[in-house]
């Protein structure tokens, strides 16, 4: 086979080839629904490979007759049998692979940080799932790519956790019988069902899931009151919405279904019996005796109490903390090391003990202006769970230069404390260790929870969302409140970006990566042999 031939031969190979790789993978190699274009191209190949071949042999039967007559063809069939045989045997195995991969399903997350993985709290919520979640998710066809991935995380995570799809305009009946109106169902929507509870989640993301599902399966309510009437970072109205303020605090409280109210206590006179924690957050003026006494009452009672007293702040509550068996230090804490961008007095955290709190924490958390916080000695049941870097101290002189002293506390310096304790209704925490020698302790009342931490902006608007401030704030009500098992790393709030495709625009690039530029770089190699077969002296 010369010439002409030659080439219509080799283009009709190709496309033979091609015709058979194509119709495999869209037999096998799953991963969505099959075009009709798809087939067409199969069929398309499928018909030119074989009016090129027959061309060629046509043209060529001359010569085929002669070299089948003489030992040349014996040597081609046998090479030529072989070659087949194994490209035949790896498409086979390549296709078994194929088909054991479709229904072996298994996924692995290879970046660095992994953003295509979902985070520890929603596994833990999946993973507690008694009963199965009914996820109908309300998308039109070409917008079902932008959340389809995500749904197949949480699917691949739990079975009990089941996704179907509607679009709106096929199923009106639907959105008629859950309430949905036209603007919910244009912008796209989930209606997520457990038992006789649901509720419905736009704007679709991890978090906005994750927290749904803790409504849905969490049970009782949990009351949360921030203490206000000193000055402290306000936690609703207006002012919570700016940069100090404890907004967003309040609304990842919220969103993980604790009821969140304010509270003067020089108006109720005492902490409400619903109270499952109060928080203290950044107090600059002094408490009247009536409220000192209202602190003492419920920690006396069991309560739980969330204390952030930052430094130089006009407080009063230090008598308090230390009969409770805290030392809060004076001054601030410098790391010229780990200092954030150079901010000595912004200093990270990335040293935790064993507690609840931080067991799962991993990385850093953020502080500005921190004091030193640690238990007091013979007081047991607290330690400290939070410190900052090696190379950072608590500069007890605030008014020269920083410079590491013999007065200061060299570092790590702990800025955190929590633990148990049972506190006297004289006002002291309980010494546990003393009794344990046989001395007499203090008249022992309820066993309360306190957790204590030497700064508050770490928590504010503006720090919340760095590194994981958030995760430590709210792992903190976690474990004040009782819900241990709520305790986890929650969704980053910054995800990796990624490009939406229409479905069409993914079914003219899946065309183009699997079966036209492939076959092209095919059919240009062939009708480069071709030349150099004629090029002369060959």
């Amino acid at each position: 086979m010369s010439g002409w031939a030659a080439l219509a031969g080799a283009l009709g190979l190709v496309a033979l080839v091609f015709s058979l790789l194509s119709l495999l993978i869209l037999l096998f190699g799953g991963g969505g629904g099959v075009a009709s274009t798809d087939f067409a191209w199969v069929w398309g190949n499928l018909a030119v490979g074989l009016v090129l071949l027959g061309v060629a042999l046509f043209s060529s039967l001359d010569t085929l007759r002669e070299r089948m007559q003489s030992g040349e063809a014996r040597r081609v069939g046998k090479y030529g049998t072989s070659s087949v045989v194994s490209t035949l045997l790896a498409i086979a195995i390549l296709s078994l692979l194929a088909y054991l991969g479709a229904q072996n399903n298994v996924r692995w997350d290879w970046t660095e940080a992994g953003v295509h993985s979902l985070s520890d709290q929603t596994v833990k919520v999946l993973g507690g799932l008694d009963r199965d979640v009914e996820v109908l998710a309300f998308y039109a066809k070409v917008a079902q790519p932008e959340v389809r991935p995500l749904l197949e995380r949480f699917e691949y995570a739990s079975e009990r956790f089941r996704v179907s799809y509607a679009d709106p305009t096929a199923r009106p009946d639907l959105a008629e019988k859950f309430n949905l109106t036209r603007e919910q169902l244009a912008a796209g929507l989930l209606h997520v069902t457990l038992g006789d509870e649901s509720t419905v989640v736009d704007n679709v993301d991890e978090e906005r899931l994750t927290n749904a599902l803790v409504k849905l399966t969490r049970t009782g309510e949990k009351r949360v009151y921030f203490l206000s009437g000193h000055n402290e970072r306000p936690a609703s109205d207006e002012a919570a919405a700016g940069e100090g303020g404890f907004g967003r605090a309040a609304d990842s409280l919220r969103n993980e279904n604790y009821l969140v109210e304010s509270l003067v206590l020089a108006t109720r006179g005492d902490v409400p019996e619903d109270a499952d924690v109060v928080i203290v957050a950044g107090p600059t003026r002094p408490f009247l005796a009536e409220e000192h006494q209202a602190l003492q009452r419920y920690l006396e009672r069991g309560g739980s109490l969330l204390v952030m007293v930052d430094p130089m702040a006009q407080t009063d509550l230090f008598e308090d903390l230390a009969g409770w068996g805290v030392r809060v230090g004076e001054g601030f804490v410098i790391d010229q090391v780990q200092g954030l961008f150079g901010r000595a007095a912004t200093p990270l955290a990335a040293q935790y003990a064993p507690h609840p709190i931080v067991e799962d924490l991993r990385e850093v958390t953020m502080f500005h202006l921190a004091r030193s916080v640690e238990p007091a000695e013979g007081v047991a049941g607290l330690q400290a769970i939070v410190f900052t870097g090696e190379n950072s101290w608590a500069e007890s002189n605030i008014e020269d230069q920083p410079e590491l002293g013999p007065d200061d506390r060299p570092g790590p310096v702990p800025i955190a404390v929590a633990g148990t304790l049972r506190v006297a209704a004289g006002g002291d925490a309980t010494d546990d260790a003393a009794a344990a020698e046989g001395a007499t302790p203090e008249p022992a009342g309820g066993e309360a929870r306190l957790v204590v931490f030497g700064d508050s902006d770490f928590a504010s608007n503006e720090l919340i969302d760095a590194y994981r401030n958030r995760d430590l704030f709210l792992n903190s009500v976690n474990w004040l409140v009782g819900d241990v098992e709520a305790i986890s790393i929650r969704p980053n709030q910054a995800r990796a970006s990624r490009f939406q495709l229409t479905s069409d625009q993914f079914g003219r690039i899946r065309t183009l990566s699997l079966f036209v530029l492939p076959q092209l770089l095919a059919m240009l190699g062939a009708v480069s042999w071709w030349l150099r077969r004629r090029a002369p002296g060959r």
